[in-house]
């Protein structure tokens, strides 16, 4: 068995089957290409699976002369192959060619993306649950019960580095969740950004986002803020953002977070999807969701980037849901009306808490204060109203308020009156500054 931690590139044959039309290779296509390859040919066919191949027997021996014509260094193939298809189509193809199959083939673009610790670790546990079935079919049951005690067995080796992974994982899922808790005793609000790939999220968040200079004076900034970054790209490439980069921005004089995660691609193996525990973890933890999608796609990849979007949101998202339309700007009235219609549609069967659409370009910022607006809206919120006596310390509360919400305050001869809103835990704590003011009481607290 051909196994890499990373790809090397080279010439490539695309191959995919389709039970229903015939295939669309644009996407993998632009996946290999990020992968280094340099497509040189295509196999495609429109029929059921075949239990061997995928492909019927003689579209595979179709594919292994193009192959052969071509001198290509490598199959990509768009779909999930079993070990025992990827056996079998492998011993088909000329000595040293290297089959692909679309999974793999992302978590390989993710690992030359991957810069982080957690990035870095995730990736590698996704590829060894994913080489594991294939370590075991390639070994064969006989050869696995004569190899169980030994130590240079590969697939007792996968598993033991599996288990490590996983443990350290959980370590690093721990010190985000830290992080998070922190930001949160600190007055800010989280806005997670989650979306397929190449939907325009990264020029989002520059879009929303204040200066992300750090406090100068907070000693641990460093530590507690390593994923605040100065900046984002926004190349317009698949899997451009591959960490979950955090800025600052102000909405409705709300402090928030934005999260920007790994896109989302379609047909992914649950079980892999989960390995990228840093961008649900995030997603479950957003006070709101931005569920980015790109408007100009046609319906049918419209629809079904939706659908990958919703699958994940569904299951994680704890807090509202906000579809975001983006690049709205590429489409006309007509457009942008089959663009809303199909959202709404796939969104209509989703568990999550969904609110309105809001149609953007992220680009030039059409819209973007309409989202702002509904960020604001969907964000959990609590009142209160204070009177305070004059005082220097009424002044720092005053002054502490401003900072961790929305105010507005009228400054009488003997007292200071002031109303609040923000997020709930944030209001409680005023309430209780202001109560230690007035001797146990408020006014109108709300």
């Amino acid at each position: 068995m051909n196994t890499r931690d990373r790809l090397t590139g080279g010439r490539a044959v695309v191959a995919a089957r389709d039970a229903d039309s015939t295939p669309d290779t644009t996407e993998i296509r632009r996946l290999a290409a990020a992968a280094g390859y340099d497509v040189v040919g295509e196999v495609t066919q429109r029929r059921t699976e075949d239990l061997r191949y995928d492909l019927g027997a003689g579209k595979a021996r179709d594919l292994a002369a193009t192959v052969a014509d071509a001198d290509a260094d490598a199959v990509v193939y768009d779909g999930e192959l079993s070990p025992g298809q990827y056996a079998d189509l492998l011993d088909l193809f000329p000595a040293g060619t290297t089959l692909v199959d679309r999974y793999r083939l992302v978590l390989d673009v993710f690992a030359e993306g991957a810069g982080s610790a957690a990035a870095r670790t995730q990736v590698r546990l996704a590829t060894l649950r994913y080489e594991l079935p294939r370590l075991e079919r390639m070994e064969g049951e006989s050869a696995l019960n004569r190899k169980v005690f030994e130590k240079g067995s590969p697939v007792l080796d996968a598993r033991r580095r599996i288990d490590d992974l996983e443990a350290k994982l959980d370590d690093l899922a721990d010190a985000a969740a830290d992080r998070r808790e922190r930001r949160r005793e600190e007055g800010f609000d989280l806005v997670t950004l989650a979306g397929y790939t190449n939907a325009g999220k990264s020029t989002l968040l520059r879009r929303l986002a204040d200066d992300l200079t750090l406090d100068p004076t907070d000693p641990d900034g460093a530590s507690r803020h390593a994923d605040l970054a100065d900046s984002a790209s926004v190349e317009d490439r698949l899997f451009e953002t591959l960490e979950t980069t955090t800025r600052r921005a102000t909405l409705g004089g709300r402090r928030v977070l934005l999260t920007d995660t790994v896109g989302l691609v379609a047909d992914l193996p649950h079980d892999l999807v989960r390995s990228f525990s840093a961008t649900l973890d995030e997603v479950a933890a957003g006070d709101v969701v931005l569920a980015v999608v790109d408007a100009s796609a046609d319906d049918r990849r419209l629809r079904r980037r939706v659908e990958t979007t919703v699958e994940v949101l569904a299951g994680d998202a704890t807090g509202p849901v906000v579809p975001v339309l983006n690049k709205v700007d590429r489409l006309d009235e007509a457009g942008r009306a089959a663009a809303e219609a199909v959202v709404a549609d796939v969104l209509g069967d989703s568990d999550a808490d969904v609110r309105d659409t809001v149609a953007i370009s992220a680009l030039d910022g059409a819209g973007v204060d309409d989202l702002r607006a509904a960020v604001r809206s969907a964000l959990p919120d609590a009142t209160a109203a204070f009177t305070l006596p004059m005082s220097g310390e009424a002044q720092a509360l005053v002054s502490w308020i401003y900072e961790h919400g929305d105010a507005a305050v009228e400054y009488g001869p003997e007292t200071v009156e002031v109303r609040f809103s923000g997020k709930p835990s944030v209001v409680a704590e005023a309430r209780r500054r202001a109560i230690d003011l007035r001797d146990g009481t408020t006014d109108g607290a709300t």
